[in-house]
């Protein structure tokens, strides 16, 4: 089976490389020049663990390419993935141009039966126009497939090739035998292809997202509920996740959550239903609290520190929305620091690998020179007022208490994920704040 993946963005990339590991022949097209000839020599644009890997290895064996003429591979193709990215717009909505420009190319090229699956995120009814788009530029025989996608960053090799579920939404008999033949080999452990039609789909994962997003907000707000009654929230999510209905996944309390998937997802969740004259309060409430909790560890600082914060310093450990990821869309710690450059401090921030994304991130901002980027978590405590941690990357889980102490000017910890417990830093000479726990 011939695969064209149009587009190599986060899901496009994943998606293409590991089915070339699956034994398809995958060719991968991009309009961007620069990423292609990057790709062509193996190296890869975002930073995903494992991923380097299988793109070599599926590259000497000759069953992945990457060009910037789509016409000949989508011609040449049995199945054609639609992997490009549906920005927010200003109103909240997905930004479908890119969609549809892709559909409107493969009309234009195909040659001969052809499956068209969509594998970016998108609103409910976009495979029906997209359907409409390609039959208005060909008469040869397809169907188009919404088969959204379940990766989270940092662990996507792992669930494209060990997935929960597989989604498909599809019309016809003959779409079914396709899909199941192309994820034959990762469903052999029992997982489930679940059909269904287009709009259930579609509208399944943006469900997914919110659900989990929800779980985020609620146990954020539930910590904030701790700090004022004096309760634990690592215990009360203990108790509450120990419920099997509930589950102890997504309950952790921290900083907010950003990301490319989950606020963009939401945003055009709510605009959906403002289309069809619906107001979806409980995802509204989600990104509300999201919002105000992104601002939470920078009003700790101030709340600490004082609202004028010249001639203070500040370490930022963590810069990534999540560990093992360059990720920096919507990241809480650009938040903080931006809160922070503008009352007046000054940064010193290291992160495992999202600080050039950091740095691109924050350029707009008036202070940006007041932000250091350091070669590792000490130097940048290294004469810092206080310690901000604000990603749960593996290395900053077990610190050396004696040499951050002698780092820093104060020994003062602001703990945006909860990680370390109170009572051992507490024991080693820091005043300690976190999310919702008892200092």
């Amino acid at each position: 089976m011939r695969i064209c993946v149009v587009g190599t963005g986060y899901v496009g990339l994943v998606a293409g490389t590991c089915l070339a590991d699956q034994g398809f022949h995958v060719i991968c097209v991009d309009r961007d020049e620069a990423k292609i000839a990057g790709l062509k020599e193996g190296n890869l644009p975002i930073y995903e663990p494992g991923l380097e890997d299988i793109l070599r290895r599926a590259m000497r064996k000759g069953a992945l390419e990457f060009t910037t003429d789509g016409h000949g591979p989508i011609a040449a193709a049995d199945v054609v993935y639609i992997a490009v990215g549906t920005p927010s717009s200003e109103d909240g909505s997905a930004d479908l141009g890119a969609v549809y420009a892709v559909a409107e190319q493969i009309g234009e090229a195909m040659d001969g039966p052809t499956t068209v699956v969509i594998k970016s995120t998108v609103p409910v009814g976009t495979a029906d126009a997209v359907r409409a788009r390609i039959a208005a530029r060909t008469t040869e025989t397809f169907d188009v497939i919404s088969n959204p996608e379940f990766l989270k960053e940092g662990a996507a090799v792992e669930d494209f090739t060990h997935p929960d579920r597989i989604v498909v939404g599809c019309a016809s008999p003959e779409s079914v035998k396709v899909m199941q033949a192309l994820y034959a080999g990762l469903v052999r452990t029992g997982r489930p292809i679940v059909f269904m039609d287009n709009r259930s789909a579609e509208l399944t994962k943006y469900a997914a997202n919110a659900l989990l997003a929800t779980k985020i907000s609620f146990m954020n707000e539930i910590a904030r509920l701790c700090e004022a009654v004096g309760a634990d929230v690592e215990a009360v999510r203990l108790g509450v996740g120990s419920d099997s209905r509930i589950g102890p996944r997504f309950l952790f309390a921290g900083a907010g959550f950003g990301g490319s998937c989950f606020p963009k997802d939401i945003r055009a969740l709510q605009e959906q239903g403002r289309a069809v004259g619906l107001e979806l309060e409980i995802t509204a409430a989600v990104e509300s609290v999201n919002r105000s909790q992104k601002d939470l560890m920078a009003d700790k600082v101030i709340q600490r520190f004082g609202s004028d914060l010249s001639g203070k310093t500040f370490a930022i450990w963590g810069l990534a929305f999540k560990p093992r990821t360059d990720d920096v869309r919507e990241a809480p710690a650009l938040v903080v620091i931006r809160r922070l450059l503008d009352a007046g401090a000054s940064i010193q921030a290291y992160d495992p690998e999202a600080m050039t994304e950091a740095q691109h991130g924050l350029a707009d901002h008036p202070r940006a020179s007041e932000v250091a980027y350091t070669d590792g978590p000490l130097t940048a405590a290294d004469g810092a007022d206080a310690l901000v941690l604000m990603t749960e990357w593996s290395e900053f889980r077990n610190p050396d208490l004696q040499a951050l102490g002698d780092c820093l000017v104060q020994r003062v910890i602001f703990d945006g994920r909860n990680i370390y417990p109170p009572e051992v830093v507490a024991e080693a000479g820091f005043e300690y704040h976190g999310i919702g726990r008892t200092a």
